[in-house]
C-alpha cells in the first residue's frame, strides 16, 4: 500500500486517538494502544523514515506512557522517571544523541589539530592565566596542582552548580533552531581537544588522562546528552511534523527538559569526584577503577538500556 493511501485511511482514527488519549479509560486505552502498535509496525516496515512513522511513534509513546502511569507499581514515581521515562526518550532521540556526540568529537579533533599547527591557539581558547598557571605548576612538578588548591567542599559546590548551569544553557540554546546547542557543543569540544593536546605538548598527557577523566567521563558525557536535549527541542521547531509549530515546540521542550533533569545526579557525582578524589593523585590502577566503570555505566544507561526499555514497550 502506498503511504499516502495508508495515511488517508487511518488519519481520522489517529487524530481521534490523539484527542482522547488523556481522557479514555484504561481498557479502551489498552485496545487503542494495541491497534496503534499494529499501525506503527506496518509503517516501520514499509515507510521506515517517513513523517507518518515518526508521528505514529510519538502517538504510540503517549499511549504507552499513559498506560504505564496507570499501572500500580511498588516503586515510586521518582524511581520510574530514571528507570523508564528517560531511557525511553533516549532511545527515541538516539539520532540526536549521535549527532551531539559527533559534533563534540569532531570539534575536539579540530581543537587538537589547531593547537598542533599554532601554539598560540591554546592561549586563545584556554586563556593566558590558565596556561601560565599550568606552565608554572609543570615547573614545580605538579601540572594539575589546580585540583588541590581549593577547599574541597567549596570546589564541589562551585563545580557542580557550574556544570548544571552549562547543561541547562546548552539545552535552552536549542531554542535557536538547534544552532545554539550546536554552537555550545562545538565550543566545548574544541576546548576539550585543545586542552588534551596542550597536555600532550607539555609531556603530561597520561597524567591528564588518568586525572581529568576521573570525573570527565561523567561530565563530558552529560554535556553531550544535554546537547541531545537541546537538539530535541530545536528540531521540534524545525520539523513540527503533523503538529502546529507551537505544539511541536511544547512537546520537544517537555521531552528535552526531562533528559536534562535526569543528568543532575551525574553532575553531582562528577563534581564529587573532581573535588574530593582527583586531588588524591591516584595511581593508574585506582584511576582506571573509577574511569572504566564510569564509561561502562554511560554506555549501558544511555545506549544499551534504552534499547531494552523500548523493546519491552513494544511487547506490552
Amino acid at each position: 500500500m502506498r503511504e499516502a493511501l495508508f495515511k488517508k485511511q487511518n488519519l481520522d482514527k489517529w487524530q481521534s486517538f490523539e484527542e482522547d488519549v488523556q481522557s479514555i479509560h484504561s481498557d479502551t486505552l489498552a485496545e487503542r494502544f494495541i491497534e496503534l502498535t499494529d499501525d506503527l509496525a506496518y509503517a516501520q516496515t514499509f515507510y521506515p523514515s517517513s513523517t507518518t512513522t515518526r508521528y505514529l511513534n510519538e502517538l504510540t509513546a503517549q499511549f504507552y506512557r499513559k498506560i504505564y502511569a496507570n499501572k500500580k507499581e511498588s516503586s515510586n514515581r521518582f524511581v520510574e522517571f530514571w528507570k523508564f521515562e528517560v531511557p525511553y526518550l533516549l532511545f527515541r532521540f538516539r539520532k540526536e544523541l549521535w549527532v551531539a556526540f559527533c559534533i563534540t568529537f569532531i570539534s575536539a579533533i579540530i581543537g587538537a589539530i589547531s593547537v598542533a599547527h599554532d601554539d598560540t591557539f591554546a592561549r586563545l581558547i584556554l586563556g593566558d592565566d590558565y596556561i601560565d598557571m599550568t606552565l608554572e605548576n609543570i615547573r614545580k612538578g605538579d601540572p594539575l596542582a589546580v585540583y588541590g588548591g581549593t577547599d574541597p567542599l567549596m570546589m564541589f559546590l562551585q563545580i557542580t552548580s557550574n556544570n548544571i548551569k552549562v547543561s541547562f544553557v546548552c539545552f535552552v540554546m536549542g531554542c535557536l533552531f538547534s544552532a545554539g546547542t550546536a554552537y555550545m557543543l562545538i565550543t566545548n569540544g574544541i576546548m576539550l581537544g585543545v586542552f588534551q593536546y596542550f597536555c600532550y605538548q607539555q609531556g603530561f598527557l597520561k597524567v591528564s588522562l588518568l586525572t581529568i577523566w576521573l570525573h570527565g567521563v561523567l561530565e563530558i558525557s552529560s554535556i553531550i546528552v544535554a546537547g541531545c536535549a537541546g537538539l530535541v527541542m530545536g528540531n521540534s521547531l524545525l520539523f513540527p511534523r503533523t503538529y502546529s509549530r507551537m505544539e511541536s515546540f511544547k512537546i520537544g521542550a517537555k521531552n528535552g527538559i526531562k533528559i536534562v533533569i535526569a543528568l543532575v545526579p551525574l553532575f553531582i557525582m562528577a563534581g564529587f569526584i573532581e573535588s574530593f578524589i582527583t586531588r588524591q593523585h591516584l595511581n593508574t590502577f585506582y584511576s582506571l577503577l573509577i574511569i572504566v566503570p564510569s564509561f561502562l555505566f554511560i554506555v549501558w544507561y544511555f545506549i544499551v538500556y534504552p534499547q531494552k526499555v523500548f523493546q519491552k514497550s513494544q511487547l506490552c
